[in-house]
């Protein structure tokens, strides 16, 4: 295992995504009836700020870090988000699965699939205080589709692998694609990090070609590199298929106040793909 999600937790791209995340569970909670939450690439659920990781990299520091710092005028949805985040502990950050496994009702359920052992006894360990939630051992890519469709029959599904090989845009694609012919019905979450846009234009060509008829993209941007941060991440986007009713309005609101607390050169964009903004 090359990747850790240690050294990168409460980046800009992880607020981002969670900010998203946490809009589709508000919305799946207005109606009475139950939902799954499916989670392909879990990592450890819980992150600790002040350990080795975390301080090497500053990724921290200069995302979640940086809105913990001017929580003053926030729209409601950030200020739910930082309200979940402080849940978590002083000095930890939560991960999508402790993110989704504390908003959840007695009728609800998360399936949380982690591949690497040591990540998945964590994880194991961050849900055993929570009800209704089950840690998964195994391959996202290749669990994820025989987990479809949810008894429940409604949910979100987030796909968020690590990015960290070749062929991953590409295994993502095909994930999804075979997910969607399972749960058209679902609301998707699909993380990539944004390093070629031939590259994201690809991935989402792959997405729209599934038939998909409504699907949103963001795109999140910070300051470029520095002489010794050239390797780091500057960009990422997600995909939402599916996406609630009024989410883009949100985002639109919740990402424009993220972006002014991330930097000057910070900056959030939303683009309809296919359906209600075009």
């Amino acid at each position: 295992m090359n990747y850790r999600h240690a050294y990168h937790a409460g980046n800009f791209a992880d607020v981002v995504k969670h900010l998203a995340l946490l809009a589709v569970l508000l919305h799946l909670r207005k109606k009475a009836s139950p939902f799954a939450v499916i989670d392909s690439h879990a990592g450890r659920g819980l992150y600790d700020l002040r350990g080795e990781a975390a301080l090497r990299t500053g990724e921290a520091a200069a995302g979640i870090g940086r809105l913990l710092q001017q929580p003053a005028g926030l729209p409601p949805l950030l200020e739910y988000y930082l309200d979940v985040v402080r849940a978590a502990g002083d000095g930890r950050y939560p991960g999508s699965p402790w993110l989704a496994a504390h908003l959840l009702r007695d009728s609800d359920r998360l399936i949380a699939i982690e591949k690497h052992p040591e990540e998945l006894a964590a994880l194991a360990d961050v849900l055993s205080v929570c009800a209704h939630t089950r840690a998964v051992a195994g391959d996202g890519y290749a669990r994820l589709p025989g987990l479809l469709p949810p008894r429940e029959r409604r949910g979100t599904i987030l796909i968020d692998p690590p990015f960290e090989k070749d062929d991953e845009f590409a295994r993502a694609a095909q994930t999804f694609a075979h997910c969607y012919s399972r749960f058209a019905t679902g609301i998707y979450l699909l993380w990539f990090p944004l390093k070629t846009s031939a590259q994201a234009e690809s991935f989402m060509a792959e997405i729209l070609n599934c038939g998909v008829r409504k699907a949103l993209r963001l795109d999140i941007e910070v300051a470029g590199a520095g002489d010794g941060e050239k390797s780091r991440l500057r960009k990422a986007g997600l995909v939402i298929v599916n996406p609630p009713f009024g989410f883009d309005a949100q985002m639109q609101e919740a990402g424009a106040a993220l972006a002014d607390r991330l930097g000057p050169d910070a900056r959030l964009s939303l683009v309809w793909l296919a359906g209600e903004g075009l």
